[in-house]
């Protein structure tokens, strides 16, 4: 079994869009089965307000420091590349919010349910952002989300209404900052070696079968054996 640590965030594109091509990766290998995803936060800004105050070309103008109309031509290009994939990408008119909260609920989706809950969690909320254009603060935005994917109402309100998996949160980001993460997504490939950024769907296939060698490898040293084989001077002897 492989295990895939990913952190990102719901307001990142290219978290939405890398997090799709890797999906797409491990299908097209037949992995489905054989690959185990850990979700990890990471707040892009943990100091964003719950209200959306700024639209995001604005917000792309000022950070880039691109004029409205540049800003809008990144976007789009960045919203193709969704739409690539399959997804109704609709970057230009993302409501930017703080997203600590959705974090704090894929938590206790990740203490409570099993991983195909969380798994529908990750994509629901990616979902609500980028193509519903939802405000992820608002928390009967995520309770919809929740209940959308089968979590407990009750269980699912005691934790928006409190810090409930803050700790937790920050903790991976602490994790994150050890390992000098600056930018997302990154991926750990059984916490061995790091990808950062969206590869594209090749890029991640290549990378799932460098770790499947290698795990072979390491499984082949432990055995003591070498695997049977023939070759041009002979067959390996029992």
């Amino acid at each position: 079994m492989m295990t895939l640590t990913i952190w990102s965030d719901f307001a990142c594109p290219y978290c939405y869009i890398g997090e799709t091509r890797l999906e797409k990766a491990i299908e097209e290998l037949g992995l489905k089965n054989d690959v185990v995803i850990d979700f990890r936060a990471f707040e892009l800004d943990p100091t964003a307000p719950k209200e959306v105050t700024t639209t995001t070309p604005e917000r792309f103008a000022m950070k880039y420091r691109l004029s409205i109309e540049g800003a809008k031509k990144q976007i789009e290009q960045i919203s193709d590349l969704g739409k690539e994939l399959g997804i109704d990408f609709k970057y230009m008119t993302t409501q930017y919010s703080n997203t600590r909260d959705a974090h704090r609920l894929m938590k206790l989706a990740e203490a409570k349910y099993d991983r195909e809950t969380v798994a529908k969690l990750n994509e629901a909320l990616f979902a609500a952002y980028f193509t519903e254009n939802l405000i992820l603060a608002d928390h009967k935005v995520l309770l919809d989300k929740a209940l959308s994917v089968g979590m407990d109402e009750k269980e699912v309100k005691e934790v928006l209404d409190s810090d409930k998996y803050d700790d937790e949160v920050r903790l991976d980001e602490r994790e994150a900052a050890m390992r000098g993460v600056h930018g997302v997504p990154y991926i750990v490939f059984n916490g061995s070696f790091a990808v950062p950024g969206a590869m594209t769907i090749d890029g991640f296939k290549s990378a799932l079968e460098r770790e499947l060698k290698k795990q072979a490898k390491e499984s082949e040293e432990q055995s003591g054996e070498r695997p049977h084989a023939c070759g041009p001077d002979g067959c390996q002897l029992l």
